[in-house]
């Protein structure tokens, strides 16, 4: 069976079977007077409705789209978010341009809040980008043009968790200059987009040397907004980069972190139990973080750029602040599973 969907074709028909059959039995047993089968045949037609009912809702679930993530602003959350900066001391930082953060509440998928503040601010981003390197790396692996072996497994994990520049270089050069920013840019993904200004770009190896192609926008050669960082990974999150499998093999060298500042020192000091899967970048007063945390039961996308010598120290404290909103906040039972969408 290849879907939820042509197992619920099989599923269903079995409990509605089920439910005939126990409501036969239920007016046997009364007919004789007989109470325990009576009870019997009373429970087994709960579990059936039951079954039946869960089913129904598999499929409901199973077939609805995820939504497009910019129309998923929460002004609750967008007020919180605001606060904590303020608290911070970062609402100057904010107005000068200098910090641009996303932060998105998917514990329930299918109904995402997202508040940010300079959002669509593209800004040099530093390795953060190297995201863009792995999606392009895996597109070419779905296209049967590029090994999932283990030297290219290698290079795009230490890449990803130790951050290897050498590793990262190697890979695009593997996929392709010109390619890594067709992709972005394409329609299956739009993550650099020129109508919100910009997004993901690679325009330059992580070497010495200069830039093969810089973004048209901002003539950045490693650039990013938060919201579209955000929303890589959104859609790695619900299994719409690439494939759900291929979206998984990301998302598991996202994990276990090899650098432990930034986000993962903040997590570390206040919520050792939290599980996060980030990418950052460093160079001179330009910070980046960005991450799927899970924690307590809830999950959410952090994402934050910062071009200031302090940047650093300001993600560590901003995380913990992140971290908090999202904890404090009511939750929704998270859907099953989704068709996919371009968010």
């Amino acid at each position: 069976m290849n879907s939820s969907k042509d197992l619920n074709k099989v599923l269903l028909p079995i409990c509605e079977l089920l439910i005939a059959f126990n409501t036969h039995l239920d007016t046997i047993a009364r007919g004789f007077g007989n109470q325990v089968l009576h009870k019997m045949a009373r429970l087994l037609i709960l579990v059936s409705l039951a079954l039946s009912f869960s089913f129904n809702v598999f499929a409901d679930t199973s077939n609805r789209p995820f939504p497009t993530l910019r129309n998923a602003q929460d002004s609750d959350l967008q007020a919180e978010l605001e606060s904590r900066i303020k608290d911070l001391d970062l609402d100057t930082a904010v107005r000068r341009g200098e910090l641009a953060v996303s932060l998105v509440d998917i514990t329930d998928p299918h109904h995402p809040r997202l508040a940010q503040v300079n959002g669509d601010h593209m800004m040099y981003a530093a390795s953060l980008p190297k995201i863009a390197i792995l999606l392009a790396a895996f597109e070419r692996v779905h296209e049967g043009r590029l090994r999932f072996d283990v030297e290219n497994r290698e290079l795009m994990t230490n890449m990803i968790r130790f951050s290897s520049n050498t590793a990262a270089t190697e890979l695009i050069h593997r996929v392709g200059r010109n390619y890594i920013n067709k992709l972005l840019a394409s329609p299956k993904y739009r993550l650099y987009d020129k109508r919100y200004n910009g997004g993901l770009w690679v325009g330059k190896e992580y070497a010495k040397g200069a830039a093969y192609k810089r973004d048209p926008l901002h003539n950045l050669s490693h650039g990013a907004t938060s919201f579209q960082v955000a929303r890589f990974y959104y859609l790695l999150q619900t299994g719409q980069l690439v494939s759900p499998k291929l979206s998984h093999e990301m998302k598991k060298m996202l994990g276990d972190p090899g650098i432990r500042h930034k986000f993962v020192k903040g997590l570390m000091e206040t919520s050792p139990d939290a599980q996060v899967y980030r990418k950052s970048g460093t160079w001179r007063q330009w910070h980046a973080d960005s991450a799927i945390v899970e924690h307590a039961g809830r999950t959410y996308i952090a994402v934050a750029l910062a071009q200031n010598p302090k940047g650093g120290e300001w993600l560590k404290n901003l995380i913990a602040e992140l971290d908090t909103i999202i904890l404090e906040r009511p939750t929704r039972a998270a859907s099953l599973s989704a068709k996919r969408v371009n968010g």
